[in-house]
């Protein structure tokens, strides 16, 4: 019998009572990125990138261009001062090119066909207005696609994933290490570009499958067989770690599992987000919170989903989102529990010994402590139930609803079905209010 919670058909707190489903992807949707308040993209293996409407479900183009699988996509703002403001999207292929597209028009701007390998990762540095790409080679471009910089080969395995820091630098994942690269440009224009290797972390003993930046003074990493290590930005020290996610004797109040040994898939952590107070990870089917300051777990379900958990987003209040290779999509609450007053420790020994004052102090001290710490934990208030296969990720819209794209090959357009009804009901009575006006006039 599966661990993972249920819940009944009345979902109170799930307001996602309507759902619009998007068709156009020919195999399985991997990737959605935000365009700006009421635009995003999607793309996958079919190497298409469709524009949708977050708000009507309207697809606005299709991208054609590249021939095999897409693997990285980035949205990227031109910030031209002879022009207005452009959005603009960039996607990279197993096709080894990298694309610059239009989103007002749906048009190619560039194209970029010179990689030796496969582009796994794109980071838009907004700052300095260039973008780098992760791969066998780091390269630096600008907006236009000239290739300003580059790395020496790193290893067949290449850069997984990038993340901004400070100061010009990025972090690029590469294997087991986390490499610490500067850019540096001149003033005499795109020639002096320049980046350098500064550092190699060496702390993780699997490869590193996940990055987040926390703030400019701290950002996360996670590996394979489920260790998260919180670094400074500025001088990429080690700060904190975690590395017995699925140890129950580590988290008493959940319930244990009987289990030979953890494979590490069960482990490994697919995602990190953070909301600066706590790190969100995704660790094998569960879901756990990591509070910062206190250098600890303070909440999980270690069973959230029948199967991997793949993407996680904390949202502006205090819910969590989560979906899944399981096909589910899930809304989980952080709350805080109701503490039982806390029981004196045993003082037979101490007493038989003359410490009895002393064990008094402690456990007075113990006592505060407990009371000052609140416990949290994470319920299940909603459960998403539409597509058939493997959720990959989704956006948050606000007030629009969710997008969530699935290996089914559709997109799903979650809406709040009561501001739904009202829209509808304030365009009927307009329609009507016309109506009157127009028999009137006549």
């Amino acid at each position: 019998k599966s661990s993972v919670q249920t819940i009944g058909e009345e979902q109170i707190q799930n307001p996602y009572t309507e759902l619009l489903v998007l068709k156009g992807h020919q195999d399985i949707v991997r990737f959605l990125v935000q365009i700006d308040d009421f635009r995003f993209a999607s793309a996958g293996d079919d190497g298409i990138i469709f524009l949708w409407n977050a708000q009507t479900g309207e697809k606005l183009h299709e991208l054609h261009g590249h021939t095999h699988k897409i693997t990285a996509i980035a949205p990227f703002s031109s910030s031209d001062v002879a022009e207005e403001k452009t959005n603009l999207i960039i996607t990279a292929s197993a096709d080894r090119t990298v694309i610059v597209w239009d989103c007002t028009s749906g048009r190619q701007v560039q194209k970029v066909s010179c990689f030796q390998s496969t582009v796994k990762c794109l980071t838009v540095l907004q700052r300095l207005n260039v973008w780098l790409s992760g791969g066998s080679d780091l390269c630096v471009w600008n907006q236009k696609l000239d290739l300003l910089c580059k790395t020496s080969h790193l290893t067949d395995a290449g850069i997984s994933a990038l993340v901004e820091l400070p100061k010009n630098c990025v972090a690029a994942a590469v294997g087991k290490e986390l490499i610490i690269f500067r850019l540096s440009a001149s003033n005499n224009g795109y020639e002096g570009w320049n980046i350098l290797e500064v550092k190699r972390l060496v702390e993780h003993q699997d490869n590193i499958s996940s990055l987040v930046s926390v703030n400019d003074l701290t950002f996360v990493t996670g590996s394979h067989i489920g260790e998260l290590i919180v670094w400074d930005s500025l001088d990429w020290t080690k700060q904190a770690s975690e590395c017995n996610f699925w140890d129950s004797s580590v988290h008493p109040d959940v319930q244990p599992e009987i289990k030979l040994s953890q494979s590490p898939h069960e482990t490994s952590v697919q995602h990190l987000t953070s909301d600066e107070e706590c790190v969100f990870a995704a660790v094998g089917k569960g879901i756990y919170v990591y509070n910062l300051q206190m250098k600890r777990v303070i909440a999980c379900q270690r069973t959230a989903h029948d199967s991997s958990v793949l993407h996680i987003e904390k949202l502006p209040n205090r819910q969590l989102i989560s979906c899944s290779e399981d096909g589910s999509v899930r809304i989980w609450e952080l709350r805080e529990k109701q503490q039982l007053p806390a029981e004196p420790v045993p003082t037979g020994f101490f007493n038989m010994w003359g410490f009895g004052r002393t064990n008094k102090q402690a456990n007075q001290a113990a006592k505060k402590m407990q009371e000052n710490t609140p416990v949290y934990f994470l319920e299940l208030v909603g459960d998403l139930i539409g597509h058939s296969s493997a959720v990959q990720m989704f956006l948050y819209f606000g007030e629009l609803g969710l997008a969530t794209c699935s290996a089914d090959h559709l997109i799903i357009l979650w809406k709040d079905g009561e501001r739904e009804s009202s829209l509808r009901s304030l365009t009927l009575f307009k329609k009507l209010a016309q109506n009157g006006d127009l028999q009137l006039k006549l």
